[in-house]
């Protein structure tokens, strides 16, 4: 069976995709959450220089994985379900700085063509390679990418390795003079400017301080939450997890950690989202073939120097276009 076939219609026919046009106009738990970051930015910025770096980078990375996760939602319409615009504006500006909203909500939206789900060729999240990528990579880039299979390797150097790549798709955008993602870039300056202003020329933090106590550990953050979203399997339903955690790292991800059900329901809001694993848990646990992690200390125990996967896609050639 190829690996594009359809998972069980028990899964993907419940995906709640319609409901945004009944929802209400705001969605206060969303705008709250957003104000929230904000304010949390704001102070922990203003501060900066008078707090211990060892409590900047964890609070730092939080509050911009927080956001990243803030943008997730705002790609499935919160909290403004009736207002692109709206959406857009309320995660304007870029505190991890280095991705365009409008390149992230397209690669996102492309990542939830389930049956396509892993496929290095079609899925834009996904960290497998397709043989004849593999084939055409140096010594030095295979170690890289075994390394990022592990835990260790993907936290530490995924953040740069993530930016390196968005850098090669600017690149060859200018190369190809592709004038959509060319324009989605210029439109990224003024979200990374606002940004900048703020903690430069505000709050006078250098920009390698930025970078070292915000940004990296809010992409690392954010890595550790994909580490285990998606596996190769036959069936779709299969190939997405659920990892339980508590309360303070649920927050963290806006509970996409119950990955299953995001890609089930992906119109249901973030708050809404433990209750309704909850009402579906059998359903969703049976359907994904009990591809389940008990917390993110499971990860790490399992997978901080050994790897998860195979970097080649394992499934490759059987329905995928190489």
């Amino acid at each position: 069976m190829p690996l594009a076939a359809s998972c069980d219609t028990a899964i993907l026919r419940f995906g709640m995709t319609t409901e945004l046009r009944t929802a209400p106009a705001v969605d206060w738990p969303t705008l709250g959450l957003a104000l929230g970051i904000y304010a949390a930015f704001g102070l922990l910025t203003w501060f900066n220089n008078v707090l211990p770096w060892w409590l900047v980078a964890p609070l730092g990375g939080y509050i911009v994985a927080l956001h990243g996760s803030l943008q997730h939602e705002a790609v499935h319409g919160y909290p403004f379900p009736k207002s692109r615009w709206l959406t857009a504006a309320t995660v304007f500006p870029s505190l991890w700085l280095w991705v365009p909203f409008s390149y992230y909500r397209e690669a996102h939206l492309a990542h939830h063509r389930d049956d396509r789900l892993t496929c290095p060729m079609t899925d834009p999240e996904s960290y497998y390679v397709t043989p004849t990528r593999w084939a055409t990579m140096g010594s030095f880039h295979r170690l890289l990418r075994r390394w990022l299979t592990t835990l260790s390797g993907r936290l530490i150097l995924g953040p740069p390795y993530t930016v390196w790549r968005a850098a090669c798709r600017l690149f060859d955008a200018f190369r190809r003079w592709d004038k959509p993602h060319l324009a989605q870039w210029l439109g990224h300056l003024p979200a990374v400017a606002l940004v900048l202003v703020w903690v430069l020329g505000v709050c006078r933090i250098p920009l390698w301080e930025y970078l070292l106590l915000y940004v990296y550990p809010g992409l690392s953050l954010t890595l550790l939450r994909s580490f285990a979203e998606h596996r190769a399997a036959i069936t779709v339903g299969e190939r997405i997890a659920t990892l339980e955690t508590n309360p303070v790292m649920g927050l963290l991800y806006a509970h996409n950690n119950l990955h299953i059900l995001h890609h089930v329901e992906p119109a249901t809001a973030w708050h809404q989202r433990p209750a309704r694993y909850r009402a579906r848990k059998a359903e969703l646990d049976a359907a994904n073939g009990g591809y389940i992690i008990h917390g993110y200390g499971e990860l790490f125990r399992k997978y901080l120097f050994r790897g998860k996967e195979q970097p080649v896609h394992p499934f490759a050639g059987r329905g995928f276009p190489v």
